[in-house]
Formats: structure tokens, sequence, C-alpha cells
């Protein structure tokens, strides 16, 4: 596999699953998560934390990179979110205190890059995870992993919301929260799973973008309006469509920079996070509800010639 996929590949796999955190999160809460970036950069640390002190591959920590996401997430929750939600704060107010909870986690990240730093004699403010990497396929794992985990986590998840009572429960809450509620669902354990799984995705989708790219204490901080890019592609009130935003987003970055540095040079590399902003804005102009609003059906069907209940 080219280089250049492998990598996009990867890339997009990791903001597929943080762009489905933040629109989980949107749709549950109302809630824009900044917090996300230091979430994402929390991940990195982990897997590379646990490389250093411990060995083995990076994918062995993935699970713990998920509890620390959740744990972060609850944190926020109860800390910031379940309190101004129960003071009817304002949107604004809610995404504000979730700035203020990542700039908390930033200053966090770096007190432990400094403690890695004097401690240890350890350099891990430029961190390239991919080091760290071997072989599978003919091709670099991660390229084979992490989009492989990306679709395995992303269809227990689906299993999760359309085949669990809580599941069910938690889709009633976020389609209708007062009727949920009259129905005797406990809207509180639903926003407090809905920060628990947005988080571990956060978390998961910084660990595995820093397979493809350089970790530095900013990861998240400099991807994030890429996570919010492939959310708001995909449409905010659709955790699918924000899922497939996330996957759009990332390998168009790589797949479209690759194409257009072999048609006018390579200092065209220079303008690479343009692009997936650019096909955001071009989509959200024909379809403002993002690829979730996408009549794909009708579509189908006038690209095959295709005429509703009636085959070829």
């Amino acid at each position: 596999m080219a280089p250049w996929l492998a990598s996009g590949l990867i890339y997009a796999s990791a903001l597929s699953l943080a762009a489905g955190g933040i629109t989980l999160l949107y749709m549950s809460t109302k809630t824009f998560n900044f917090a996300h970036a230091c979430m994402a950069t929390f991940g990195f640390y982990v897997i590379y934390s646990g490389v250093v002190f411990f060995g083995g591959a990076p994918y062995r920590y993935f699970p713990l990179v998920f509890i620390v996401g959740a744990l972060l997430g609850v944190i926020c929750y109860y800390g910031l979110n379940r309190p101004l939600l129960k003071r009817k704060a304002s949107d604004i107010t809610l995404m504000m205190s979730t700035l203020g909870y990542d700039l908390i986690l930033l200053s966090i990240i770096q007190m432990y890059c400094d403690f890695l730093t004097f401690t240890y004699k350890l350099s891990p403010r430029r961190v390239s995870m991919n080091l760290h990497d071997f072989e599978m396929l003919g091709t670099s794992a991660a390229s084979v992993i992490l989009p492989l985990l990306a679709v395995v986590f992303l269809t227990g998840l689906h299993l999760f919301l359309v085949k669990t009572k809580f599941g069910i429960a938690m889709r009633a809450t976020i389609e209708n929260p007062v009727l949920a509620g009259a129905s005797g669902i406990n809207s509180d354990k639903v926003y407090m799973a809905a920060w628990v799984i947005g988080g571990g995705m956060a978390a998961l989708g910084g660990a595995a973008m820093s397979m493809a790219q350089t970790g530095t204490p900013v990861l998240g901080s400099t991807t994030i309006p890429f996570m919010f890019a492939g959310a708001i592609l995909g449409g905010l009130h659709s955790l699918y469509g924000g899922i497939l935003g996330g996957f759009v987003v990332g390998l168009t970055e790589y797949v479209g920079v690759f194409a257009l540095s072999q048609q006018f040079g390579p200092w065209i590399i220079g303008y690479r996070m343009a692009i997936p902003l650019l096909l955001m804005a071009g989509t959200l102009l024909i379809f403002p509800r993002g690829l979730a609003g996408i009549p794909w059906v009708s579509l189908f069907q006038k690209l095959t010639g295709q005429k509703r209940g009636v085959g070829v």
C-alpha cells in the first residue's frame, strides 16, 4: 500500500472516531465539546507512556486509552456540564465551559511532559509513534488495525444503540428529552453515558491519529478544526453522519493533497489543511444538513435510472 494512502486510512479512521464523539455529545447535551482536543491528546500520551515504560505495540494500550478518555468525560460532565444544564445555561455558556476545561487539561499535559523530561530524560514533546509499529500484510500494521478497530467499535456502538434497552433509552432521550423523561427514562444517566462514550472516542481518535502524525502536546488542538469539520459535514443531528463525515474529511485531506501535488507540484502540500475545510463548505452550500441530509435513496435511483418501487 502506498504510504500516503496508508497514512490517509489511519488519519481518516482517527477522525471518524473523534467526529462521532463530538456529534454524540452535541446530540445528547447540545454541547460543542472543545475539550475534545486535549482528550484526544491524552489518548496519545497514554499509548506513548505505555510503550516507553512497559514496551510492546501501542495497540495493546487502546482499552486503557478508552478508559482514560471516558474518565475525562465523566469529570467534565459532573464538574461542568451537569451543573450548568441544571441551571438552564445557554449553549454558548456550555461551549465556553468546555474550552476552559480544555485549557486545564492542556496545562496538565504540559506538566506531565515536563515530568517525563526532567525525571526520565525523555523527549515527549515530539514523538513519532509509527516507529513503534510493525509490518502486516505488506504494509504498516496501523493502516490495517486502526480502520478495522474503527469499524468494530462503531459497529458495536450501533448495536448498543439499537439492540440494548439502555441504548434505546439514549436514542429516545436524544430525540425527545421531555417525552423520554415523562416515560421514566433517567436523562442524567443517559447524559453521563454520552460523556463516557464521547470522551472514550476522543481519546481513541487521538491515539490513532498519533500513528499517522507527529505526537505533540498540542496534537488535539491542531486537529480539533477537522474533528468539527467532520462532525458538521456529516450532520450534527446524525451520529452515523458524523462518523462518515470524519472519515471523508480525513481521507480527502491525504488523497486530495497527493492528487493535487501530482498536478501542481509539492508546494501544494502547504495548503493541505484547506482541502477538507473547502470540502465541508462546498457540501454545506448544497446540502445544509450535511451528508446525513442527502436523500441517498432518491439519488441512487436517479443515478441508476430506477423508479421508486420498480426494479430496473
